[in-house]
């Protein structure tokens, strides 16, 4: 539940500071707020014991050392009451052998789904909720996904994202397409005709990373 409606656009873009709140989790209250000064996934999924849900979450909890190592936290949400989410959580230990140990909000009302864009303000249900919000240390949207209920999101995907997203936080370079990590990067273009040099490929030039 939010406590307080945040004051959220109509629609989170990226470069948007993420609205705080705070809810009920399987962790305990928390607010976004409680992540800053490190990388955040916030991340919706319809509904719990569903079958994709449940296979995005096991392979979550699988790669849970990779977003550690990586300095990001996980936060995941649905529309379920907190006791549906504890029910969950234990059969996909006791099933999979994974234990879930970020935090799932529950959000029975859609409030928070609603407020953040992640189902149609209109909805009736939670079909079409399987958003994920990737969120800087300083609480700043830096990409966001958005699937269907019947496309699982793949979890070495989001952790190649983050990653790019990480390399390249300093402004100082880009990644290319199908970029994964310890590839080559490219350089940020020139912003002036006196910067271009006599390169044919001044406009597209890989760089080794350091």
């Amino acid at each position: 539940m939010i406590e307080e409606q945040p004051d959220i656009p109509a629609m989170l873009r990226v470069g948007d500071v993420i609205p705080d709140f705070e809810a009920r989790t399987t962790h305990g209250p928390i607010k976004l707020t409680d992540y800053r000064g490190r990388w955040l996934i916030f991340f919706s999924h319809p509904a719990d014991f569903t079958p994709v849900c449940t296979t995005e979450f096991v392979a979550l909890a699988r790669k849970a050392d990779v977003f550690e190592k990586l300095d990001c936290a996980l936060v995941g949400l649905s529309v379920d009451s907190l006791y549906s989410h504890l029910a969950w959580v234990r059969v996909i230990q006791e099933q999979y052998g994974a234990e879930i140990s970020f935090p799932i909000v529950e959000d029975p009302s859609m409030a928070v789904g609603k407020a953040f864009g992640m189902i149609d303000e209109n909805a009736t249900d939670s079909t079409a909720m399987r958003t994920s919000y990737f969120i800087d240390p300083q609480g700043i949207i830096r990409a966001t996904t958005c699937y269907p209920y019947n496309v699982g999101r793949s979890v070495d995907e989001m952790i190649r994202l983050l990653t790019a997203l990480q390399t390249v936080a300093d402004g100082e370079a880009l990644t290319p397409e199908g970029w994964q990590p310890g590839g080559d990067l490219l350089a940020v273009p020139p912003a002036s005709m006196a910067d271009i040099d006599d390169g044919e490929d001044w406009f597209c030039r890989k760089v080794t990373p350091s």
